[in-house]
């Protein structure tokens, strides 16, 4: 069995894999990472496993985590499927090198715009000759919700809630009004100008705002939540070849 461990600023996401079928999904907070991940590994008798972390972990529980099973830690120097014509490699974020990793493993020899509605919205785009050309990072749903607030003196801070129409009628309409289809276009616009590009394109839509706004979308998309999780995966089998 194979472990995906995937490590945010308080939450840790994990995915258990017999060869490439996810056989269980786990989220929890970040600060019980060790206790979790040692119940998960004996539990599933992992054999080998990998950890992308946005978020820093201290030293000791790295060297925990390695006396449990062997851990791919992924970083600009990990051995990936695809080659990274990014001008500033070292500064990809490991999430993004996951997704791109997932796209050619699911899509190979396709033209792939990923995007990851989560915090912020990430696009990156991998050709059919896997190569991975770079992309766009936005703010995401909840923090221009967010920002609205910070920056003004009377406007509310709401939950992300899908609009009744896009002329919004009152203030709190107009904010989702604004919020929601300001980021439906703007995903919308990004899909099109790819595709005017490049008219075998295949996009996929991940993140946990997935479901939220895959529902919205005219854009034909692949919507997995677990991309990420999949993408990690793949790296995993593929250095272990």
């Amino acid at each position: 069995m194979n472990l995906a461990v995937d490590v945010g600023n308080t939450r840790v996401k994990v995915a258990v894999f017999e060869k490439d079928k996810v056989v269980g999904l786990l989220v929890f907070n970040r600060v019980v990472i060790i206790s979790e991940l040692k119940k998960i590994i004996k539990k599933h008798k992992i054999s080998s496993a990998i950890i992308s972390s946005v978020a820093i972990l201290p030293p000791n529980k790295l060297k925990k985590l390695e006396e449990m099973v062997p851990f791919l830690f992924v970083s600009s120097q990990t051995n990936v499927p695809f080659k990274n014509l990014y001008s500033t490699p070292k500064t990809l974020g490991v999430d993004r090198i996951a997704l791109v990793c997932g796209a050619v493993s699911k899509f190979p020899q396709k033209n792939v715009l990923i995007i990851d509605a989560g915090t912020c919205i990430t696009y990156d785009f991998v050709n059919e000759k896997q190569e991975y050309l770079g992309g766009a990072i936005s703010p995401g749903i909840k923090i221009r919700y967010k920002s609205l607030n910070n920056y003004t003196s009377k406007l509310p801070l709401l939950n992300t809630k899908e609009p009744v129409g896009f002329i919004g009628k009152s203030t709190e309409e107009s904010i989702n009004s604004g919020v929601v289809n300001g980021v439906i276009q703007e995903i919308e616009g990004i899909i099109n100008q790819y595709k005017k590009k490049y008219t075998d394109l295949t996009v996929v839509l991940t993140g946990g705002d997935t479901i939220f706004l895959s529902k919205q979308l005219k854009s034909s998309i692949f919507a997995n939540q677990n991309f990420l999780l999949e993408g990690l995966n793949g790296i995993l089998i593929f250095n272990n070849k």
